[in-house]
């Protein structure tokens, strides 16, 4: 007859759950045939954490979260990554552009690292904040033109992130007019007499 495993309080442990010697709680599980594990000073919720110790969220709690993730087909993110380092990531792909495309990308990703936007977690973004931060930065002063520049670094940098599985839908697939005020001036060709 199978031992089952108990933790230092006697609890009985799930399948890839432990304790390790330092009070520690580990999960261990395989995504694409690779081992994974995160780690909680906690089993449960309700435990109190240990004296000294960051909060962190109940081991329990992201296992959860790693079974919706699986039936939702998404890859597990336990720290998730960032607006700002999705759109690095995605800048870092696109080689052979002209240079004014590669200050553009300079330019997003600066804004990014100054504007608490770029570090929420992708995961965490709806369409309504998406929305919401482009008419921020129209109202902080910024042209259509611009946010038009930035939306279209921000659009396939999400639509990569919506390819490989971790997110299902591109939050910034929308129409940049029925968000934002389109206060750009339309310039007129001098004539060929006006030029004389």
């Amino acid at each position: 007859m199978s031992v089952k495993r108990r933790d230092k309080k006697n609890r009985i442990l799930r399948d890839g759950e432990t304790q390790c010697k330092d009070g520690k709680y580990r999960f261990t599980f395989y995504e694409n045939g690779k081992q994974k594990c995160f780690y909680s000073w906690r089993l449960e919720r309700t435990d109190p954490l240990p004296t000294g110790k960051r909060e962190c969220m109940a081991l329990r709690d992201k296992e959860d979260e790693l079974r919706k993730s699986k039936d939702r087909g998404l890859a597990y993110q336990e720290d998730g990554m960032t607006v700002l380092e999705l759109v690095d990531k995605y800048t870092l792909q696109k080689r052979g552009v002209k240079h004014t495309t590669q200050a553009g990308y300079r330019t997003v990703l600066n804004i990014l690292k100054n504007d608490p936007f770029g570090a929420k977690r992708i995961d965490k973004v709806k369409l309504s904040d998406a929305k919401i931060w482009l008419i921020q930065l129209q109202e902080n002063g910024r042209s259509y033109s611009s946010i038009h520049s930035i939306r279209g670094v921000l659009r396939p940098a999400f639509q990569m992130a919506v390819d490989d599985g971790l997110l299902l839908k591109n939050h910034f697939e929308f129409q940049l007019a029925t968000v934002i005020v389109n206060d750009s001036v339309t310039r007129e060709a001098v004539t060929i007499k006006q030029e004389r």
